[in-house]
């Protein structure tokens, strides 16, 4: 269970999103909340799975952090930030610690440019001015993700799906995040490669305390690497709990529709994972201090 005595990473409150409806002629325009009343936490080192059926606000909620959409109404505090007062323009160093993996890694790979240049290119934007700086990180990220020097060399097309989402995964953890909203960030592999991608997650996460926000809509694969779940049915959190208490006692009926053709299996590790994830919240508590 979560230890409320620690502070949060981040900190989601009554979060709603707004979009527009009704076609181009004003007077059919309407107003509509997307999702609304969203809270929740995640702290250093936690995966919090976000489930629900397409349309259900999951992959909003994760734009809304992000600030590739805008927030309506409530707030996320990020790391004692407000990040709906940040302005238009979102700060570098948000960008820095708020990283993202999505869905189709090849949508944001340049196809005229080596896999290799994508992750310098993120480092440079960053300040990281330094040629040889530069390259050594991209080789140690690379290799942590299980890939070689010689697939920094790559174009994407030469690049199986499993090996472009390691790509995507090693830009986003080259700049050391705090947090990765990973939205649907295996769905469109096949499952062997969803396990592949989900361990390597596992143990990046194991090695560096990175807290993930987990977006996806099959509950059979957020229980294997998430502490926690939050179950989202229309723009709005019907329950949010322990990842085996949501499994072993689900307490709303939409969560209970969900759990119909998920696998019984229970993952292994979890307790590990408590303990490891203790200690990352500590260490957070003596940054927060220090700073």
């Amino acid at each position: 269970m979560t230890d409320s005595s620690q502070k949060p990473l981040l900190a989601v409150k009554d979060l709603a999103v707004e979009y527009e409806a009704g076609g181009g002629l004003p007077w059919k325009r309407r107003v509509s909340r997307a999702i609304d009343g969203v809270s929740f936490e995640i702290f250093s080192g936690e995966t919090l799975g976000l489930v629900g059926e397409s349309g259900s606000g999951k992959s909003t909620t994760g734009r809304a952090i992000l600030r590739l959409s805008p927030a309506a109404a409530g707030s996320i505090d990020f790391d004692g930030t407000e990040v709906t007062e940040m302005g238009r323009h979102t700060p570098l160093s948000y960008r820095r610690h708020v990283q993202a993996i999505f869905q189709d890694p090849s949508s944001s790979l340049n196809p005229r440019h080596v896999v290799g240049r994508c992750v310098d290119d993120t480092l440079r934007t960053h300040g990281v001015a330094d040629p040889t700086e530069r390259r050594s990180r991209a080789m140690e990220v690379f290799n942590q993700v299980g890939l070689s020097t010689d697939h920094m060399n790559r174009f994407p097309a030469e690049l199986s799906g499993g090996q472009q989402q390691r790509v995507a995964i090693a830009r986003a953890l080259v700049l050391r995040p705090k947090l990765v909203v990973c939205d649907e960030a295996v769905s469109a592999l096949d499952l062997s490669t969803q396990g592949q991608i989900i361990n390597l997650l596992a143990d990046l996460q194991k090695a560096t305390g990175v807290s993930y926000l987990f977006i996806a809509h099959d509950l059979g694969i957020v229980r294997h690497i998430s502490d926690r779940i939050a179950v989202m049915q229309r723009g709005r959190l019907v329950e949010v709990g322990d990842a085996e208490e949501v499994f072993t006692h689900p307490r709303h009926t939409y969560t209970r529709k969900l759990l119909g053709a998920t696998p019984a299996s229970k993952p292994e590790g979890r307790e590990e994972r408590r303990a490891r994830r203790a200690a990352f919240r500590q260490i957070h508590e003596a940054e927060t201090a220090l700073a």
